[in-house]
């Protein structure tokens, strides 16, 4: 066992003093939701939770600031959010197979044409989106922002580098010689193999998609197609409102990061192994 030193135990407090520092923010989130409009403002802000009667009031005024259907959208989002992440998944580890496992003509070169559109600024492509999804007859569909990104730049390399670093291709010679074909292989042998750098994926697409909120609000235009972002963004009135009940609204985005919080704990290990794949060489 490694022993304990001074400079050890620094970095280790300066790190736990780092992680509860961000953690606070949270904290507050949660506290607030559970307290009424006249306690949030109050000074000292409240530290511990409040009382059951105030969290049921506070869920009340969710549901009739949103007209009762706060529910509705949640699913709006959740749907968005888990098609992203499936397709994503998906198409993105087939293609990290096929570059990781494959020799063709070109395939270093198209593999750098694919890495370097990630230098390219969102916000360059904010009109031409618009515009191909106007042409095409998107607008207030979901599948406009899922289909697009089903293939993204950074879940390629991803998988890419996990399976090249994970994945022996002998292991893919012995798969033909038992009459496996090339895409049983992809589905019954890389894909369970490669569970971690899946679940770092699907983790960070999923936020990606859920918290997204310049993009919904560019292809969302009715009530019925709205998602929990947009909707926090509309009852909370914008900076200069006064009359919002704020016990609500901060009840509103807690029940928005809990999804979050709960796929976070159940693939942060994943995250972590798949985030460090390739960073050793064999």
């Amino acid at each position: 066992m490694q022993k304990l030193t001074l400079g050890n135990a620094l970095i280790y407090g300066l790190i736990l003093f780092g992680g509860l520092l961000m953690a606070f923010p949270l904290y507050f989130m949660l506290v607030f939701a559970t307290q009424s409009r006249e306690t949030i403002f109050s000074f000292p802000p409240p530290l511990v939770p409040g009382s059951i009667d105030q969290i049921v009031s506070n869920y009340n005024a969710l549901m009739k600031m949103t007209d009762n259907t706060f529910w509705r959208v949640f699913y709006n989002s959740f749907y968005l959010a888990s098609m992203a992440t499936i397709t994503t998944l998906f198409f993105c580890s087939l293609a990290g197979f096929g570059f990781a496992m494959y020799d063709f003509k070109g395939k270093n070169a198209l593999f750098a044409v694919v890495v370097a559109t990630q230098a390219i600024p969102a916000a360059l492509n904010l009109i031409p989106f618009y515009l191909v999804m106007n042409l095409i007859g998107w607008i207030n569909q979901p599948r406009a922002l899922w289909f697009p990104g089903m293939a993204s730049a950074f879940g390629i390399f991803l998988t890419r580098q996990y399976i090249q670093s994970a994945i022996p291709r002998e292991l893919m010679d012995a798969a033909r010689v038992d009459g496996s074909t090339e895409f049983g292989m992809f589905w019954r042998i890389i894909l369970p193999l490669i569970r971690p750098a899946l679940g770092t994926l699907g983790l960070i697409t999923f936020i990606g998609v859920w918290n997204e909120f310049v993009l919904q609000s560019l292809i969302f235009r009715s009530p019925e197609t709205r998602t929990l972002q947009t909707l926090i963004r509309a009852i909370s009135g914008g900076t200069t409102a006064t009359n919002v009940d704020y016990g609500g609204l901060m009840m509103g985005t807690a029940i928005t990061v809990l999804p979050l919080l709960i796929i976070f704990i159940f693939t942060s290990r994943q995250l972590i192994t798949g985030l460090t794949a390739g960073s050793v060489k064999n």
